[in-house]
């Protein structure tokens, strides 16, 4: 099955430009483990070192919060997208 990673503006860099990216992968954890596999750079914005998704950063899956759902463990369909937000701060 394959689904679609959307790539914020501010990380394209990490994935030579790429606004989207298709991914074969039944769970989201799946899904990063192949952007470290082929674009390790992305993954070290989106994850740290244990594998966890970083505090400053949040992932959808379609329009539904990561750890609403089933976090790295949700389950994906083909067709679904992932969307990597960083978070947004200042003052």
């Amino acid at each position: 099955m394959t689904i679609l990673v959307q790539i914020p503006p501010v990380l394209r860099y990490e994935c030579g430009g790429a606004r989207e990216l298709a991914v074969a992968a039944a769970t989201v954890r799946a899904a990063l483990l192949q952007l470290k596999r082929d674009y390790p750079d992305l993954y070290r914005n989106v994850c740290d070192e244990t594998g966890a998704v970083r505090r400053h950063v949040n992932l959808f899956v379609n329009n539904s919060f990561l750890y609403q759902r089933d976090g790295l463990d949700t389950e994906l369909v083909s067709g679904d997208v992932l969307h990597i937000m960083p978070a947004v701060s200042g003052g």
